[in-house]
């Protein structure tokens, strides 16, 4: 097993017999702790992603078949629980969709883990709002404690947990407001192994072609300024089942190492497509529902897929040009081509995006996160060419420079780096811009819209959606709005107070304003990234938008609030 530890990330003439002489022996072997069962999991794992050749392809893909009937899997499944491995239970508070989908997926397996719920008697306050009104005097004058209620409620054939998430899905309220009650809960779950709980031991995109690894992985830092200019090889659209397919494998992904990620929870299947960066890499872009989607910003999640096995996954918020980019690697794939990925995540987001610039916000680099601080992911973002441009971060930097030049093997403290994550960093194709991610006050816009609703409307904001809509509708010329599709007549109800308080609107050029429908109309049509590019094409539009955020709005005193900063 250490032979085998230290031998699967080498690749190139010899290695690939070596390693298959490693897995054979490992094959029938009973491994004598938790420890070991797990690093030859990910051991398989990485191989699969990066198999030498034909021969370990075949004998990783028949060893992770059979992972959960090995004596050792089944006899450390305790000790192997939240690990991803099959066979082995899943313990977290998941978010509602994440629950919901679960309850599709494996209903069986889906319980609640009460002897970790602390949120009980917010529960049972409400526990009358989640049955018939046939029941309520027993709800009123019952006395049983909240499990034996919930017991006592859910069917003979139903698990607890699936249950609570469906009587959740059926209560009388907008989705929005059903998902924020249930998070209000904090309900953790347990998810035993089944035939479909999810897991890492087999998770793979079986669309995805296999490339085989015959050379070192490549650990070179790429020089950014060459690397965003080439395209990925492909970008392919899917059909809705593939979507579907892409979705599931992503949140997959996330539940097998206790997670949730909104842009994977609310996937939307018609926005997904596969990108192709060769050998053996593509991303899974996956757009979120209409509902779902940012006011201005447009947010896709991507899974990291290394001939079809998730090895990691991209955040990226998009506007103006410019996208703020969250990046993780797994922990299993990490030491490998982290830096040639990435390089690769800049170009596939300046080709779907038209972006420029790009940032990456604290949390990334540390800030309120251990992880990232402790390993040492500002520094990382540095020798790829990211630099701050807050004040007190920039003064920060040249302090750690200057330690640098006077002594080469000096290392940042983690108070130093508390310091210099504290703010965003950035990298720019051209010239440095304000009108960024990061740099443009999103929060001006959203006064703005407010200040109007507010003046016109006070507490009937829907009504005041409904009036300026019809408005909008007919400073921009467009015609039998109601009878568009579902999400681009969300869309144009949402951004109607903001075009109310566009500056000069009525005075824009016909064509001007009719661009400036379809702008909106993309916002909640099959794919987000189509509002991105209209967006930033729409001159006029984006010069409203910035000389409203040069506006400082008003507060409820007629005062001002919000930053200076110049846009």
């Amino acid at each position: 097993m250490a032979r085998l530890e230290r031998a699967r990330t080498q690749f190139g003439a010899g290695c690939g017999p070596a390693k298959l002489a490693h897995l054979v022996a490992l094959e029938g072997a009973r491994l004598e702790s938790a420890r070991a069962v797990l690093l030859l999991h990910e051991a398989l794992v990485f191989l699969r992603a990066f198999p030498d050749d034909r021969a370990v392809l075949e004998q990783v893909e028949r060893m992770l078949a059979g992972f959960q009937d090995r004596r050792d899997a089944r006899r450390f499944r305790l000790e192997l629980e939240s690990s991803g491995v099959a066979g082995s239970e899943i313990r977290f508070s998941f978010f509602g969709p994440t629950a919901s989908w679960l309850a599709r997926r494996c209903p069986r397996e889906l319980a609640i883990d009460w002897p970790e719920f602390q949120e009980r008697d917010r529960l049972e306050a409400r526990l009358e709002l989640l049955v018939a009104w046939s029941e309520t005097p027993a709800i009123d004058e019952g006395d049983l404690s909240l499990r034996d209620w919930i017991d006592r409620l859910k069917g003979p054939a139903e698990t607890d947990g699936t249950f609570l998430v469906r009587r959740f899905e059926a209560l009388d309220a907008s989705k929005a407001v059903r998902t924020h009650f249930f998070e209000e809960m904090d309900v953790p779950f347990v998810v035993s192994a089944g035939p479909r709980t999810p897991s890492r031991t087999s998770s793979r995109h079986r669309r995805s072609r296999t490339v085989f690894q015959t050379a070192p992985l490549s650990r070179e830092r790429p020089v950014l300024s060459r690397e965003v200019l080439r395209p990925p090889r492909s970008i392919r659209a899917v059909s809705r089942a593939e979507g579907e397919e892409l979705a599931d494998l992503a949140r997959e992904a996330m539940v097998t190492r206790s997670r949730d990620l909104d842009a994977f929870m609310h996937a939307d299947p018609r926005d997904a497509r596969i990108v192709d960066c060769g050998g053996g890499l593509e991303f899974a872009c996956l757009g979120v529902l209409p509902e779902r989607r940012l006011l201005l910003e447009a947010v896709y999640g991507f899974l990291t897929l290394q001939s079809g096995v998730p090895t990691g996954y991209v955040l990226a918020s998009a506007l103006f040009g410019s996208c703020e980019i969250a990046f993780n690697v797994f922990e299993t794939f990490r030491g490998g081509p982290s830096a040639r990925v990435y390089g690769r995540v800049l170009a596939m987001c300046r080709a779907l995006f038209g972006a420029d610039t790009f940032t990456i916000y604290p949390y990334q680099l540390g800030h309120e996160n251990q992880e990232g601080l402790r390993s040492g992911a500002w520094w990382f973002y540095e020798k790829l060419g990211f630099r701050p441009r807050d004040a007190a971060a920039r003064a920060a930097y040249r302090s750690e420079l200057a330690a640098l030049r006077r002594d080469p093997a000096h290392r940042s403290s983690l108070a130093a780096l508390k310091e210099l994550a504290a703010e965003n960093l950035y990298w720019s194709l051209g010239a440095p811009r304000e009108d960024v991610i990061g740099r443009f006050p999103l929060d001006r816009i959203g006064f703005a819209a407010s200040d109007y609703l507010s003046s016109r409307f006070g507490s009937d904001r829907e009504r005041g959606e409904r009036v300026c809509a019809d408005e909008v509708a007919g400073i921009l010329g467009v015609r039998r709005w109601r009878q568009w599709p579902a999400g681009e007549r969300q869309a144009f109800q949402r951004w109607a107070p903001l075009v109310r308080v566009l500056p000069g609107l009525e005075g824009w050029p016909r064509g001007d304003r009719a661009a400036l429908a379809r702008v909106v109309r993309a916002k909640g049509g099959r794919r987000e990234s189509d509002f991105v590019l209209r967006l930033d094409r729409h001159r006029r539009l984006r010069n409203a938008l910035r000389e409203l955020a040069r506006r400082p709005p008003q507060n409820t005193r007629g005062g001002r609030t919000g930053s200076d900063r110049r846009v």
